[in-house]
């Protein structure tokens, strides 16, 4: 079928493939970073620690900032619109000495800046909480020692104030997720304690840096789990929930960090209804593990949906995995692209239509209707949506990163 005929089709059922095709060129995706080289960063030769791994060893990693920065450009070049990208602090680039995380700067990311506005690139950002020696008995934050909490709580206002820098210099908002893995790997005798603690500490950093409010925006992430913290995490869903609530800040939802059997889907309205806005982290998890490159699957259909429903406007989207045991490029490619697909099958989907017939109460027409409309063909929107901002369609873009490949990170 061609888009006309598709176009048509649709227009039967009330959807202007027109305007979903310019709706979607509008939703921003934050692309993580770290996919590009296994969460390692620029302080040292190091792995990712601390709560926090990548499994695999596919040849062709980035290892310095240009290499990373290259890899970024490269994939963006695959995935039609315009989208953001997501660092964290360890990604600060350092001229002989490391800067040490409590001591950073927004000279450490001012190449990144350069980067982004020489791109077209927005920036969003991330302290780190993970990976550096500083990470005593799997507590940060929430640490009975007061030096520990101490370099932590100073890496959260640094990380603060470069966050006021990339929105003040590419003239954007800035997105900053606060994720800890603080925790105990078993049964512990005091659960409130390093909750205590750890609100003290994200008021002090909140209390104490220096951003625009307007511009910076701050969230906190929540876990199930972590690799060394199994039986307890400090920031649970409910700490998050309530820390968030009472200082007027968002809680971050991550769909790889609750139960398997959770639909996290469902969680999305409750959140817009009490937050105004959402940011979200699509992620996919697999058992134990949060982070595998997202698939089109019924849980990214169903969390597209919600995110299409309630507004993209109202979403600050960003994507959090990372998988060594592939080629890194097309695993960003691939679940960018992914991502975009749902929610052009979000937009392609009468959802006034189907909500009058729930609310009617009109239950066997909306399962009819809902299972049909899943195979319009939303191919042909999406070909003439990727041919008009110059991208490949279909898998041939995979070819290209072959070349890439072949050509760049297997020589390195």
């Amino acid at each position: 079928m061609s888009y006309k005929e598709a176009q048509k089709k649709y227009a039967k059922i009330g959807i202007d493939t027109e305007k979903v095709i310019k709706d979607l060129a509008a939703v921003p995706i934050s692309m993580h970073c770290w996919q590009g080289d296994d969460v390692g960063g620029f302080e040292s030769v190091g792995g990712a620690s601390n709560g926090i791994q990548t499994t695999g060893n596919y040849p062709g990693k980035a290892t310095t900032p240009e290499q990373l920065m290259a890899d970024i450009e490269f994939a963006m070049s695959l995935i039609p619109g315009k989208h953001r990208v997501n660092l964290h602090a360890c990604y600060g680039i350092h001229e002989g000495t490391v800067t040490d995380r409590d001591k950073l700067t927004w000279k450490n990311f001012k190449p990144w800046v350069d980067w982004a506005k020489k791109n077209g690139f927005k920036l969003d950002f991330n302290p780190t909480f993970f990976s550096h020696a500083n990470v005593v008995d799997g507590l940060t934050l929430s640490s009975p020692d007061p030096k520990i909490r101490k370099f932590w709580i100073d890496h959260g206002v640094r990380c603060l104030e470069i966050a006021d820098y990339f929105a003040k210099e590419l003239n954007s908002t800035c997105g900053i997720n606060f994720w800890c893995p603080d925790g105990y790997k078993d049964e512990p005798s005091d659960r409130l304690g390093p909750r205590q603690r750890m609100a003290d500490s994200l008021d002090r950093i909140f209390k104490k840096a220096k951003y625009d409010k307007k511009r910076v925006i701050p969230f906190l992430e929540s876990k199930l789990f972590g690799i060394g913290v199994e039986s307890y995490t400090v920031n649970s869903h409910e700490f998050v929930m309530g820390y968030a609530q009472s200082r007027k800040i968002l809680a971050l939802l991550d769909m790889g960090h609750f139960h398997l059997t959770e639909n996290v889907a469902d969680k999305i309205s409750s959140f817009l209804m009490f937050f105004g806005k959402v940011a979200f982290h699509i992620s996919r998890p697999v058992r134990w593990d949060s982070d595998h490159v997202i698939r089109q699957n019924d849980d990214l259909r169903a969390a597209a949906q919600e995110i299409v429903k309630m507004g993209p406007e109202n979403f600050i989207i960003a994507l959090d995995y990372f998988d060594a045991s592939i080629c890194r490029v097309a695993a960003w490619v691939l679940g960018m692209r992914n991502m975009q697909k749902e929610l052009m099958k979000a937009m392609l989907t009468p959802n006034a239509q189907l909500k009058a017939l729930q609310d009617a109460g009109e239950f066997t027409a909306q399962l009819v209707l809902q299972e049909e409309y899943k195979n319009y063909p939303f191919e042909d929107v999406w070909a003439e949506f990727c041919k008009r901002l110059g991208v490949p369609a279909g898998e041939e873009w995979f070819k290209t990163v072959q070349k890439y490949e072949k050509d760049v990170l297997l020589k390195r």
